[in-house]
């Protein structure tokens, strides 16, 4: 009561001032001029921007690398050293030619073909069809036979390829391969002796590099390691080997993802090794549809050249998978299985039906 009597009090007495009384009364006023000026304002942006001319659309930037680029300084390489892996490397010089690919093409051959080849019409055939129809450069050469298995030994011609001095670059790949897009691109790459993907299919076994696709910059240095690594490898080290040896820890790694996806990916349950990641959901039709390049690699399943029983074809096919509505899924066997068809059907249009 004392409280409330001082107060009141405090109230009635002429000396009692409101201290706040004048900033509560402007509050209002103060208020509506900030209002006004922010509306002043803002419709003196509004009018100006209306005022503006509109903006014309401008065209989009595109950089034409074709008027810089001299593609003559590169080459697409293949090797042949018998009459199947010919045809082989002719479809990839088709492809090549139906891609439209800028750099030139180069295919190194036996100077001379073993006596007892049997279809030396149908050599000759092939060779002149890449020369006149695809445009490919023919090199005849002494085959770097470094192996007993004929199968692999033949495989160490493709290292001649570092021999092709007259290229600053040359893009090599083996030839029971299917080419889906344009790899040009790799031919712009940082300079590096070589260049190669991971081997992702053995990972993580030291970070195995594939030989079945090496972009390489020709040199006498490097054929001269090359030629010595051959004299001295193991009778068991094959060409892949001996690039790891060589190069595994001074090169440029090429992402396998999308320049190095083998077609037994297709046909397993485990894709962290391709995806690089346990939490990616595997879509078989996106793997495909992003994929520069696919090499055949099913063993024991045979190369699509090789005829395959219909048994053995259906159980080394692809499962079908369950998805997460309960669908079955079987877009993956109809991939590989469109990969084979549409290997045999080029190669009896390309080669002809006898080879």
């Amino acid at each position: 009561m004392q409280l409330y009597s001082q107060l009141g009090n405090n109230i009635c007495s002429s000396s009692w001032k409101p201290r706040f009384a004048s900033r509560v009364l402007l509050r209002p006023r103060f208020v509506r001029d900030i209002l006004i000026i922010f509306f002043v304002v803002a419709a003196c942006q509004l009018l100006w921007v209306y005022l503006l001319p509109l903006p014309q659309p401008s065209a989009p930037v595109v950089i034409d690398n074709s008027q810089e680029v001299e593609w003559s300084r590169f080459a697409y390489a293949q090797y042949a050293t018998d009459p199947v892996y010919l045809c082989n490397s002719l479809m990839i010089f088709e492809t090549l030619q139906r891609l439209q690919a800028k750099p030139d093409r180069i295919l190194m051959y036996p100077n001379r073909w073993p006596a007892n080849t049997t279809k030396r019409r149908a050599i000759e055939r092939m060779l002149v069809k890449a020369r006149d129809e695809y445009n490919v450069k023919l090199k005849p050469t002494s085959p770097l036979q470094a192996s007993p298995d004929v199968t692999w030994g033949d495989s160490f011609t493709k290292l001649l390829a570092f021999n092709l001095t007259e290229y600053e670059r040359i893009l090599i790949f083996d030839s029971d391969s299917t080419i889906l897009q344009s790899m040009d691109e790799l031919f712009l790459l940082p300079s590096a002796p070589v260049a190669m993907p991971r081997a992702y299919w053995l990972q993580p076994e030291d970070n195995f590099l594939t030989s079945g696709l090496v972009v390489l910059e020709p040199s006498e240095f490097q054929f001269s390691r090359i030629i010595n690594a051959i004299s001295e490898k193991d009778l068991k080290e094959y060409d892949m080997e001996l690039m790891n040896r060589l190069y595994q820890n001074h090169c440029l790694i090429l992402p396998h993802r999308p320049y190095f996806l083998i077609s037994g990916e297709f046909r397993g349950d485990n894709h962290s090794r391709y995806l690089g990641s346990d939490n990616e959901v595997w879509d078989p039709q996106k793997v495909f549809a992003e994929a520069k390049i696919i090499h055949f690699s099913d063993w024991p399943y045979p190369k699509p050249w090789r005829k395959a029983s219909k048994t053995n074809t259906d159980r080394r096919m692809p499962n079908c998978s369950i998805g997460l509505t309960g669908e079955e899924d079987c877009r993956g066997r109809d991939i590989w299985l469109s990969l084979y068809e549409d290997f045999r059907e080029r190669r009896k249009n390309i080669c002809g039906p006898r080879i």
